[in-house]
């Protein structure tokens, strides 16, 4: 009998981490879809704001591959990290808006903002084991022949609560005020609890069910020696997996690069000159399109092949930074923009799911560590590294206008992507053939 990837982990346990993920991301989208915005108003520099990707993204990586990853393949621990790494972040949360505030009322704005770049840096060390935990956890509960659909399944209800949150998130931000009074901080925390409290429940069937899984025949299976044709195997998709990171890692560079240089064009007056409300609108159409591509390639690349689907996202992520500079109207910002949503959950959904086709389940909170490393280059350190600096450098020290600065920071974003996307071809494509 052929049975569904919702059929094969219990449709109480899919409803449990379906809602989990749903509040995750209206979560992320409350709180993030304004924060770079409100920390440059307090910063006043382009590099430094995209401080909060990149020293957040380091604490994650070094949690994940030096910690987190080792004790989730050691014990099989994967939904009790979910469940400790919310919790801890949901206290830490109110420890970072304490803080602030009290640099706030004392005058010290700059320091204010550095306190949340570095507050949630340390947050974000503990909060990724529960990253990790997702990553190992849902790679263990899907099968290779339905796993893009179900990770698009989970994608489609993270897209679903971000859109929702960056909705909500354009009433609550209130040009920072929404920051500075905590009403922000405060809504997160709680919907955090909550997500604690429906991890928990869902645990419970998840680990009756793991136990089942582990009966003795197949742990005996197990311990039997590899053979030589499996360790081929294994080497080849390692150097495969290899190789695709590496492919990622230039196209997530060069994608996330500009990350936080497109929502200052949005309210540039010589850019789009959108107001609050507009700008929560186009990102919000970046999340419909995400919401687009988690159900149909998720399932698509399970007909067709996953290295395919993954192709023609990279393409169309490698286009759509041309595009910015053309647009006058808010309209058409949000459809292109939602383009690039398409692409992006393209890569991350389908990219995901091949990751999981490869990984041996031995390794898999180790390796799945390491993508998730690659996949939070997306969150700063781009806009640090390559188009915080670029932009800086232009209107700085060159003098080229604000606006011109940012078209040509969304050239070397493309630029980049090509260069990721003809490395993937060369070393993925060609061999797999889809």
């Amino acid at each position: 009998m052929k049975a569904t990837s919702e059929q094969s982990i219990g449709k109480s346990t899919f409803f449990g981490l379906g809602s989990f993920q749903f509040l995750s991301f209206m979560r992320r989208g409350i709180f993030y879809s304004f924060m770079y915005i409100y920390l440059f108003s307090l910063l006043g520099n382009v590099t430094t704001t995209a401080g909060l990707g990149t020293f957040t993204m380091l604490a994650s990586a070094v949690g994940q591959n030096l910690l987190w990853g080792r004790i989730s393949d050691r014990y099989r621990l994967r939904s009790k990290l979910i469940v400790v790494g919310t919790l801890i972040a949901g206290f830490a949360y109110i420890i970072v808006f304490l803080v602030h505030r009290s640099l706030l009322d004392a005058g010290r704005n700059v320091d204010a903002g550095l306190a949340i770049i570095f507050g949630l840096s340390l947050l974000e060390f503990f909060w990724s084991m529960s990253d990790l935990g997702w990553a190992a956890l849902l790679t263990d509960i899907t099968i290779t022949r339905t796993r893009g659909g179900l990770v698009g399944a989970f994608n489609f209800l993270a897209s679903v609560g971000r859109m929702s949150g960056v909705l909500i998130a354009g009433f609550l931000y209130s040009g920072g005020a929404g920051f500075e009074d905590g009403t922000i901080f405060y809504v997160v925390v709680v919907m955090l609890f909550v997500s604690t409290s429906i991890m928990w429940q869902a645990s419970k069937s998840i680990d009756r069910q793991t136990r089942l899984a582990r009966n003795p025949q197949r742990e005996s299976q197990k311990a039997m020696p590899t053979s030589n044709r499996k360790k081929r195997i294994q080497s080849s998709n390692e150097k495969t997996l290899f190789w695709f990171l590496v492919s990622l890692t230039i196209v997530v560079l060069g994608a996330a690069s500009i990350n936080q240089i497109f929502l200052f064009f949005l309210q540039l007056k010589g850019g789009l000159a959108a107001s609050d409300v507009e700008v929560s609108l186009i990102v919000a159409a970046w999340t419909v399109g995400g919401m687009t591509a988690s159900v149909a390639f998720g399932k698509l690349s399970d007909r067709i092949g996953r290295v395919k689907v993954i192709l023609g996202g990279l393409i169309l992520t490698a286009i759509i930074p041309i595009l910015y500079g053309f647009v006058a109207n808010v309209g058409l910002m949000a459809t292109i923009y939602g383009l690039n949503g398409l692409s992006f959950m393209t890569i991350r959904t389908v990219g995901f799911a091949f990751a999981g086709d490869i990984i041996p389940e031995h390794k898999r909170g180790r390796l799945l560590s390491r993508y998730n490393t690659v996949m939070a280059l997306s969150w700063g350190p781009a806009g640090f590294l390559i188009g915080g600096p670029f932009a800086d450098f232009q209107t700085e020290i060159l003098k080229i206008p604000t606006r011109d600065a940012y078209v040509n920071a969304f050239l070397v974003s493309s630029l980049l992507v090509f260069l990721g996307i003809a490395l993937f071809f060369v070393k993925i494509r060609r061999e797999k053939q889809g």
